[in-house]
């Protein structure tokens, strides 16, 4: 029996759920000698800002159990390098490309926006609301509603593209967060970004990172993110991108069972570089198996044998 791997949403059609994460996968054709990018969904690129960034400084990778931490800054190099040297490579590579952008004002979300509305290569755009290793770690866009709708409505009325708002978990409410921005004119939500942590080195008395603080992902966060989709995907109407913690195909079923309509592929790049790929195949393999017809059946199918209340969550855990 043939699987059909393909979804649709935003009104753009993608040959699978399987998308690579921002910010560990490069442009995309950077890992082309490990995976065919044709094998994926679509690519998702490292976020662009209008002007270079260097980052921070080092050292801003730290391995953690399950996991790592990092506090890489946003380094790139900038908007004008990305139209101009970036996307002309990418343009054929044959699967989508979804540029992710991000900004420190509304301002700057919103040029980004509109220098990228004539890119014909460009799929879609996903709004990085949320990273947690530039302004001191504060989230000005994504742990207050009104700033979130503020940027997502300025990139809305800037381009025609699909958008994406990429969310932070480190929230009281994600779902709050997921309405504002769907009300301001997103055409979908990634969830999640990393979760802020820390490591330390109490021999030297000192932070693994030079920032202190960074963004823990990897196996650790996909309870956390699994548990987040399923709230977002009940809170909205558009489509969410599941990301966090996938490792393998049974992970991808597992966040569309829970109301995703794609999910990333982040930390287990640095893992495994040929994983993706591999989960592709995967994916097909164990559908079949299980006799799934189409992908998009899987697609919030969960059978939750209670109704969640997640304001009141806390009183379902025993302390």
């Amino acid at each position: 029996m043939a699987v059909d791997l393909s979804v649709s949403f935003a009104g753009v059609q993608f040959a699978n759920p399987v998308f690579s994460a921002s910010g560990t996968y490069g442009h995309g054709l950077e890992m082309s000698h490990f995976v065919s990018p044709a094998k994926l969904g679509a690519l998702v690129g490292k976020t662009v800002t209008r002007r270079p960034r260097p980052g921070n400084a080092p050292p801003r990778m730290a391995e953690t159990p399950s996991g790592m931490l990092n506090s890489i800054g946003l380094e790139n190099r900038g908007i004008e390098h990305y139209r101009k040297e970036v996307l002309p490579t990418l343009r054929g590579c044959g699967t989508r490309v979804i540029s992710n952008i991000g900004a420190e004002s509304i301002d700057d979300f919103a040029f980004l926006a509109e220098q990228l509305d004539s890119e014909d290569g460009v799929s879609a755009l996903e709004v990085n609301l949320s990273c947690p290793n530039v302004g001191g770690g504060k989230l000005p866009f994504s742990t207050d509603c009104r700033n979130a709708e503020a940027a997502i409505r300025a990139v809305r009325e800037r381009t025609r593209k699909p958008i994406l708002a990429k969310l932070s978990p480190n929230v009281t409410s994600i779902a709050e967060i997921a309405r504002a921005v769907e009300a301001a004119g997103a055409d979908g939500i990634t969830a999640i970004n990393t979760l802020l942590g820390m490591a330390i080195d109490w021999r030297r008395r000192a932070p693994m990172l030079s920032t202190t603080v960074g963004g823990l992902s990897g196996p650790a966060i996909k309870p956390v993110a699994l548990r987040m989709v399923f709230e977002v995907a009940r809170a909205v109407r558009i489509p969410v991108v599941a990301a966090g913690g996938v490792r393998c195909a049974d992970d991808v079923a597992e966040f569309l069972v829970a109301g995703a309509s794609a999910v990333q592929v982040g930390t287990w790049n640095f893992v495994d570089p040929t994983g993706i790929g591999t989960i592709v195949d995967d994916l097909e393999r164990i559908l079949e198996a299980a006799r799934v017809a189409s992908v998009r059946s899987l697609i919030g199918s969960l059978r939750s044998p209670a109704p969640v209340r997640f304001e009141q969550a806390d009183a379902l855990v025993e302390r």
